[in-house]
C-alpha cells in the first residue's frame, strides 16, 4: 500500500543507547560482566539499610577480631564491628563519590572543552594554559593539599575530584569540539547567522555527546580509586564512616597479622568494583568511539578479519 501511494515505508529508528547496550552484550561479554557486577554493588549500596545484618557503628567488644563465621560472615574488626556490614555501607561512600565526581567531571570538562574548542583564539589560549598548570601538579599531592584545606567531608571530596578531573578531561572534549567545529553543518549554521549559544546547543553538544558518555563511564573507576587512596592516607571521609580505604589503612595495617580478613575483604571489594567499572567503561569507549567501531571495538569483526587474513 505504501508503494501504491508513493510513500516509502517508514523504518523504526533504533535508540542510540539501546543499540550500544545491545552491542555490549553481543560483542563485549567482559564489559557486560563488568556492568552486571557494578550494578550489583550499586544495588547493595542503595539498599544497605535492608541488606546489612548490623549497624556499621555497632560494636561487640567480646567478639573483636572474630574470624569469619556464621555470626560474622566476613569476620569482625578490632572493635567487634561486623566487617560485612561495613563493606556494604562502604559501597555507598564509594559509589556516591564515584558517580557524583564523574557527573561533575562531565560538567566541568564539557564547559571548558566546548568553549575552549569552539571559541578558540585568546579564550582557548587562557583556558589551555590553566589546564597545563593543573596537569603539572602531581594529582594525589594536589588532592591532599586541597582536601586538607577545605575539609575531608563526603561533599568536599566529591567536588574536589569532580573539578580537578573535569579540568584534565577537558582536553579530550576540546579535541572532539575542534573536529566538530570544522563540519559543514556548523559552517552552514554560522553562514546563516546562527548565534554561538544556539550552535553550541544544537550542533556541538549533540555531536560530542558520545565523548561525554565515555568521559563519565571511564572516570568512575578512577574517582573510586582516588577516594580509596585518600582514605588510606587519612585524608578521606572521617570516621566512623565505613570507607574501604580507611578500613585498609587503620584496621587493616594494625591488626592484619591477627586478622587477615581485615585487609583481604575490603581490598577485594575495591578490586572488584574498580575492575568491573573499568572493563565496562573500556567496552563503552570501544563501542561508541567511531574510530574503534568495526575494529578493536568489535570482537566479531576482529575474528572475521583474522579468518580472512588466514
Amino acid at each position: 500500500m505504501a508503494a501504491v501511494n508513493g510513500t516509502a515505508p517508514q523504518t523504526k529508528k533504533k535508540s542510540f543507547l539501546r543499540d550500544v547496550f545491545t552491542r555490549l552484550f553481543k560483542e563485549k561479554p567482559l564489559g557486560a560482566f563488568g556492568l552486571i557486577v557494578a550494578l550489583l554493588f550499586l544495588l547493595v549500596a542503595i539498599f544497605a539499610n535492608f541488606i546489612a545484618p548490623y549497624s556499621p557503628s555497632e560494636t561487640h567488644i567480646m567478639d573483636k577480631l572474630s574470624p569469619p563465621s556464621a555470626k560474622y560472615l566476613l569476620g569482625a574488626d578490632n572493635l567487634g564491628r561486623d566487617l560485612l556490614t561495613r563493606i556494604i555501607y562502604g559501597a555507598r561512600i564509594s559509589y556516591f563519590i564515584g558517580l557524583g565526581a564523574s557527573l561533575i567531571n562531565v560538567l566541568v570538562a564539557g564547559i571548558l572543552g566546548i568553549f575552549s574548542g569552539y571559541m578558540g583564539r585568546y579564550f582557548d589560549l587562557v583556558i589551555q594554559r590553566f589546564v597545563d598548570i593543573a596537569i603539572s601538579f602531581p594529582g594525589l599531592i594536589l588532592l591532599m593539599i586541597i582536601v586538607s584545606t577545605i575539609g575531608s567531608g563526603l561533599w568536599q571530596i566529591t567536588i574536589t575530584l569532580g573539578i580537578l578531573g573535569g579540568i584534565l578531561w577537558s582536553r579530550v572534549v576540546r579535541s572532539a569540539v575542534l573536529v566538530t567545529r570544522e563540519a559543514i553543518y556548523v559552517s552552514a549554521a554560522v553562514a546563516t547567522g546562527g548565534g554561538t549559544i544556539r550552535i553550541i546547543f544544537r550542533h556541538i553538544i549533540p555531536n560530542i555527546l558520545p565523548v561525554l558518555i565515555i568521559v563519565f563511564s571511564v572516570s568512575i573507576a578512577g574517582n573510586i580509586l582516588a577516594e580509596a587512596g585518600l582514605s588510606f592516607l587519612g585524608f578521606g571521609v572521617p570516621p566512623p564512616a565505613a570507607s574501604w580505604g580507611s578500613m585498609l589503612s587503620r584496621d587493616g595495617t594494625l591488626y592484619m597479622l591477627q586478622g587477615w580478613w581485615l585487609a583481604i575483604f575490603p581490598g577485594l571489594a575495591i578490586m572488584l568494583v574498580v575492575f568491573s567499572v573499568n572493563v565496562f567503561g573500556d567496552a563503552i569507549r570501544d563501542l561508541i568511539d567511531p574510530k574503534l567501531r568495526g575494529g578493536t571495538g568489535s570482537y566479531k569483526m576482529a575474528i572475521n578479519n583474522s579468518k580472512k587474513g588466514g
